[in-house]
């Protein structure tokens, strides 16, 4: 059956009680946080995309704006130690109070254990641990004080289950999901509901951009191309293909949503079935 027929678009009939709500999405510029943003405009909520290059942000704004709400862009590095006291002035600024926070910032590239130095190791923490955690430690306490919010930090499959050839990545995703659960634990009694989600392989600018990780697995495996590595991939999950951008949006923007309102703590798997957990 064709994937467009056996997936539906977005979820239809449902208020998501979004509208008018505040969000702050980090890594918008491109693929999932693009994406998620996109997707939240659409639900009426103002956004604020967060991203490094100015350029990008301007063309992710245009598409956000077109499907509704509002959008604002701020150009950032969030490993900086100021990050989150900036998105939280830029966002007071140019929408109002943040209610949703989305860290989604993150790279990776494969290579092996003893290949990783310890500058990249350090980098991953930052990106991954400690901009989520700079970033919760801004927007949070505005969203406590108020009694609702939501944060969805998006961690990754590899931090469930350690990646051989992304080491320094699994370990800081496996970090960040620890974290959340900290966070959640603190938060929940506020109504200020703190989750995670996991992905597996995504057709997202980090797996099919050029020097992606496709095309990383397939100089690693000896293989033709990046559609080879891209099938290879695909064939690996129970589902029998790689996720679509939008399919993990869409699980992000529930969890931002007030339907979400008995879900606290969570580090939901949206990867096809590859990490074979019952927890």
């Amino acid at each position: 059956m064709n994937d467009a027929l056996r997936r539906p678009s977005r979820l239809r009939g449902v208020d998501l009680g979004l509208a008018g709500k505040v969000c702050v999405v980090t890594g918008a510029s491109r693929g999932i946080g693009l994406e998620a943003a996109r997707q939240l405009c659409a639900e009426g909520a103002s956004v604020l995309l967060v991203a490094r290059s100015a350029e990008h942000l301007r063309q992710a704004v245009a598409k956000c704006e077109a499907a509704g709400g509002r959008a604002s862009a701020l150009a950032c590095d969030v490993t900086a130690g100021d990050a989150g006291d900036r998105m939280l002035a830029a966002a007071q600024e140019a929408l109002g109070n943040p209610d949703v926070l989305v860290n989604n910032a993150g790279s990776a590239r494969l290579r092996d254990l003893e290949q990783v130095p310890d500058d990249d190791w350090r980098a991953a923490w930052e990106v991954n641990v400690m901009a989520a955690h700079r970033a919760m430690r801004a927007l949070v306490p505005g969203m406590r004080a108020r009694g609702w919010g939501r944060v969805v930090n998006v961690s990754s499959t590899a931090g469930k289950r350690p990646s051989a050839n992304m080491p320094e990545y699994s370990v800081a995703k496996a970090a960040q999901l620890s974290l959340s659960r900290l966070w959640a634990d603190r938060c929940a009694p506020d109504g200020v509901l703190v989750n995670a989600i996991c992905p597996g392989p995504t057709k997202s600018e980090l797996w099919v951009g050029e020097g992606g990780l496709a095309e990383q697995s397939a100089a690693l495996a000896g293989l033709s191309g990046v559609a080879e590595a891209l099938e290879k991939a695909g064939a690996g999950r129970p589902i029998g293909r790689l996720a679509e951008v939008d399919e993990i949006a869409t699980a992000i923007v529930f969890l931002c949503s007030a339907r979400a309102s008995y879900v606290a703590g969570a580090a939901w798997s949206v990867d096809g079935g590859t990490v074979q957990i019952i927890i």
